[in-house]
């Protein structure tokens, strides 16, 4: 690589230009490149939700989940299908190997969908595939003086939304919350049955009322045309004087007024309300190649405009991906001017020169340039995950260039300052900064080889600190070298010190070789165990921006009671510090069908938006004291992300079994086993959930099932019937047939017409009493009972185990599986796959060292600094209290291409030595020559780390204090370890050959054949 440095030399202009090109095209690309959240990738799954108003669980798993569940069976690609099959709803998730071309996999989904037959009520299936870009990058509220009442839901349609589907950069601007008005014919029984009018005779003269129907084409005044029939209801008082024709003769007429109240209302399905108001919500999303900041900017206009401009309505952003994508950039900008400085004054503290400061400073605005072009000309944007790989690789942007200056400085100390001698310091250090930053490359590099949508977030991150290591290494041997050669010729150096102490402890240790060694291991060993004796927790979350609070009553309350209690809590957050918004969301709706989501009907749903700065531990606190005013509910709360709530604190056990009667006495035994267990919050099944089922039983002698049932779901739900046009509007009509029945024997009463005559329910059917569960569960196709356990999210793997140890020797019944889920199952495949990635990590750095050292005993030496860090990664956590997460782990990772680098420069040096030196003087003076540029990229990089320490991690960063801990913690103790364990054991490798060595006191010429090929 020194060629490198040659050239440079040989072409002063060109390197003159390129420095300036890659400053402009740096800015320019920063400007150009796409900001959003994350990266585009498809989430391998296909959900598809189906709502039945007025069905229960069991009905909707035999009439939908299972019809559903047997047509997607032959879906190619596919892996899995899960369901979970409630009141009147169903949603199934298909999953699909990371091979499978999603939308492909949609279209198969759908034509399979297309031939099932659906029962009445049930609407059609909502088929979703979600990618990251249909995350909205902004949710507006729309909020009224008078309410929303229709005049206003129509100025949101057609006023408001279209001024945001206007925007530049818009992909879809969608309304949420809108509730469409009804027409309800609310029958009257007495009357009816005074006049003798069946429930058939209402619903035969409504339905069908206002279709427009194409009757056919035929020649007329000898031209073709065509023959359309439309209906002519336009009022409701034409829907009321409809005439009801009696099947008996002379029988009087009689209108639909007579018998029904008819009457428009709003079809109030779910709320929606923010900070106690009835809202609206427009959830905006960006197009492909639009950027998230500039689009969320242009929201945040138009939604200040809308609320001066459109009399009434007030329109704020609640939330905005920008928002946190602006926070990166910031944070990035930041971690750069803090790296920067920190470099800045460990070189002055270290060389104590301004002008080898300076030289070696220029490497981060040229590596960052670079660094963004090739983002920019890769098609990779700016996103949460390359901001945090440009965040986490600042520390080793100043590396290369440290090494090279300081060993340049140095040899300006020992000896004439020319254009020689500046060749001579690159050539000597080029191979060793070469080999270290492909090293850590390499670690990043099985990451970018990942497969499937995974590979769509893991790619970005990895190729942003490879292009910006490498393009650092190309500074370091080209500019540091020629801006050195210009700034350093009459600069007055100090004359070069040797570090006496440092010299003495290492002759020490290498004539005690097993005292260090058996420290090292004895500490090692320690770190080891402290590892699987320290509990392993969920990515902490505790400055969380928003918080995701449920509030869940059993499946027994009515729907009416739900919605009051559910803003009778509403009215209790708004009086706790600390939000800025409040959006409420409860009961099952269409609106959430369309993005795959269902609720519980008996389900409150609240998302905070915190305030900048305010403590969401409080706030969480203080929402769980509410549970003493809502005992009759489940009330939860976790900190949440645009990555989903941070459920990162439930473990599920799922029992499965052929025979779903075995489930049951299975479950009670595994909650009992675990319920007291220190940690456990909570412990439920989804088959404690039951309400009453009433279960009728048609005598097929005297009546039809299939008649029989129509006609009970039309007595007991609004049932929609058709459209009339009010005011040029197709309008929904439904049919209340006013039946509320309060007890057994109301049902029992309930009259049903026959072929013989309308009847009571009992004469013509059975009707039996039982319990069902409110949600059944499916695992491809069978039957599954869950059971539930909130536990601590610090202590998740302590309390996992304990979990594990006491449902082991458990009795269940023949055919039953416990299978081990949730975020304990999550928490141990994160950790298998960074595991594995580590493995590859540390095969390539190998291969890398072997090829540059060329044997196979040399690198072994320097993998040592691998054990050594882990020691100061484990006591970094321990004593900063810090519970180890996946984050965590990847910062272990990243340590695995930091360390070695020290190593690697130590040992290249050595080898140098090698041919004059015999090996103990090679190791000693190898070793004092690289202590200070070994010191100064370790406290660089250290230093750098310092702000994501004490940062606030960024939502669904890979960055965190986890990982800062455990790179600094490393980092520290290799570091100073590494001086004294890596000589050493180096040394013990050569043990023979050192030993005669210094018996026989005899040097190595340099004209000596190299040492073979493995040792």
């Amino acid at each position: 690589m020194s060629l490198l440095t040659k050239w440079a030399f040989k072409n002063k202009a060109a390197i003159t230009v390129v420095v300036i090109l890659s400053i402009v095209m740096g800015i320019v690309s920063y400007f150009t490149l796409p900001m959003e959240f994350l990266p585009e990738a498809d989430n391998p799954q296909v959900t598809v939700v189906t709502l039945g108003q007025g069905y229960d669980s069991k009905t909707m798993v035999d009439e939908v989940t299972t019809p559903i569940e047997n047509a997607v069976a032959s879906v190619k690609g596919k892996t899995n299908v899960y369901s979970t099959t409630g009141d009147g709803y169903s949603q199934i998730n298909i999953s699909f190997d990371s091979k499978t071309d999603m939308k492909e996999a949609k279209n198969e989904v759908e034509d399979d969908l297309s031939k099932i037959p659906f029962p009445d009520g049930v609407q059609k299936p909502n088929v979703v595939q979600l990618n990251t870009n249909q995350i909205p990058i902004s949710e507006v509220s729309l909020t009224f003086s008078q309410g929303l009442t229709r005049a206003n839901m129509e100025k949101a349609e057609k006023v408001i939304v279209p001024k945001f589907k206007a925007l530049d950069g818009i992909g879809t601007a969608t309304l949420y919350g809108k509730t469409d008005p009804r027409i309800v014919v609310q029958l009257d029984n007495v009357k009816m049955a005074a006049a003798h009018i069946p429930l058939q005779s209402v619903m035969g003269i409504l339905q069908g009322q206002n279709l427009a129907v194409s009757v056919g084409e035929k020649p007329i005044d000898g031209k073709m045309a065509n023959l359309k029939v439309i209906g002519n209801i336009n009022s409701l008082d034409a829907l009321k004087n409809l005439t009801i024709s009696l099947p008996v003769p002379n029988a009087p007429k009689i209108k639909l007024g007579d018998i029904a109240t008819v009457k428009q209302e709003s079809n109030q399905e779910s709320i929606t309300r923010i900070n106690g108001k009835e809202a609206l919500i427009i959830a905006i999303t960006k197009a492909d190649n639009a950027s998230a900041v500039t689009v969320g900017k242009e929201v945040q206009k138009e939604a200040e405009k809308i609320s001066k401009e459109v009399s009434g309505a007030k329109a704020e952003v609640v939330f905005a991906t920008s928002d946190m994508v602006q926070h990166s950039v910031n944070s990035m900008m930041r971690e750069v001017l803090m790296g920067a400085l920190f470099a800045t004054i460990v070189i002055v503290l270290f060389l104590r020169n301004v002008r080898s400061t300076v030289i070696t400073i220029i490497s981060i605005p040229l590596s960052l340039g670079i660094t963004l072009f090739l983002l920019w000309k890769s098609g990779i944007t700016l996103n949460i995950l390359t901001l945090g790989g440009v965040a986490v690789a600042v520390g080793r942007l100043v590396d290369d260039s440290i090494v090279v200056i300081e060993n340049i400085f140095r040899k300006t100390q020992e000896k004439e300052f020319n254009k020689a001698t500046v060749l001579e310091a690159v050539k000597e250090v080029a191979t060793a900064i070469t080999s270290s930053t492909l090293t850590t490359v390499a670690v990043f590099l099985p990451m970018g080889l990942i497969q499937g949508s995974l590979r769509s977030f893991i790619y970005p991150f990895a190729l942003t600190i490879s292009y910006s290591l490498l393009a650092s290494l190309i500074v370091a041997l080209t500019v540091v070298p020629l801006m050195s050669y210009g700034m350093l010729k009459k600069a007055k150096l100090p004359a070069h010190k040797e570090p006496a102490r440092y010299m003495k402890v290492l002759r020490w240790s290498l004539n005690h070789k097993f005292v260090p060694i058996l420290l090292a291991i004895f500490f090692f060993a320690g770190s080891i165990g402290l590892y699987f004796a320290m509990p392993k927790g969920a990515i902490d979350a505790k400055n969380a921006q928003n918080l995701d609070i449920n509030l869940t009553f059993p499946s027994k309350t009515p729907i009416d009671t739900v919605s009051k209690r559910a803003i009778d809590f509403e009215n209790k957050l708004q009086n706790i510090e600390g939000y800025k918004y409040i959006i409420t969301q409860a009961g099952t709706n269409a609106d959430e069908a369309a993005w795959g989501q269902v609720s519980n009907p008996t389900e409150a749903t609240y998302t905070v938006i915190m305030k900048d700065g305010a403590d969401a531990d409080k706030f969480i606190k203080d929402v769980k004291k509410l549970k003493h005013d809502f005992s009759e509910a489940d009330l939860s709360v976790s900190a949440g992300s645009m990555m989903g709530s941070s459920s990162g604190s439930e473990i599920t056990l799922d029992l499965v079994g052929k025979n779903p009667q075995d489930l049951m006495p299975a479950s009670n035994k595994v909650m009992d086993s675990i319920k007291g267990i220190k940690g456990v919050n909570k412990v439920t099944s989804n088959q404690e959930e039951t309400k009453p089922v009433y279960t009728i039983k048609v005598n097929s002698n005297v009546a039809n099932t299939q008649q029989i049932a129509t006609q009970l779901h039309v007595l007991m739900n609004p049932t929609p019937i058709g459209t009339v046009n009010l005011n040029d509007k197709d309008t929904m009509v439904y049919l209340d047939a006013g039946f509320n029945p309060t007890s057994q024997a109301d049902v029992q009463n309930s009259k049903i017409m026959t072929e013989t005559g309308i009847v009571s329910l009992s004469d013509i059917a059975s009707i039996d009493k039982g319990e069902q569960s409110s949600t059944i569960l499916h695992k491809d196709g069978d039957q599954y009972l869950r059971v539930s356990a909130r536990v601590d999210s610090d202590k998740l793997s302590v309390i996992s185990n304990k979990i594990t140890k006491n449902t082991k020797d458990l009795h269940l019944p023949k055919g039953v599986k416990l299978v081990t889920g949730g975020a304990t199952t999550q928490q141990s495949s994160d950790f298998a796959d960074l595991g594995l990635t580590m493995l590859a990590s540390i095969g390539l750095v190998y291969l890398i060292m072997v090829i540059t050292f060329k044997n196979l005993r040399t690198p072994i030496a320097i993998l040592m600094t691998l054990p050594l860090a882990s020691i100061g990664a484990i006591l970094g956590l321990l004593l900063t209290r810090v519970p180890i997460d996946p984050t965590s782990l990847f910062g272990a990772l990243m340590l695995i291409g930091i360390v070695v680098t020290n190593a690697i420069v130590l040992i290249d040096r050595v080898k140098q030595n090698e041919e004059h030196m015999i090996i103990r003087e090679a190791i000693i003076e190898g070793a004092a020559t690289r202590i200070r540029p070994i010191l100064m990229t370790a406290v660089a990089t250290i230093c750098a780390m310092i702000p994501i320490l004490f940062g606030d991690p960024e939502t669904g960063s890979l960055v965190s204090k986890g990982l800062a801990v455990v790179v600094i913690g490393g980092l520290t103790v290799a570091t100073v370890l590494t001086l004294v364990i890596v000589p050493v054991f180096y040394e013990l490798l050569y043990f023979k050959k050192s030993k005669k060595q210094r018996l026989s006191g005899k040097k190595i010429s340099s004209n000596e054949a190299p040492e073979s090929f493995g040792g």
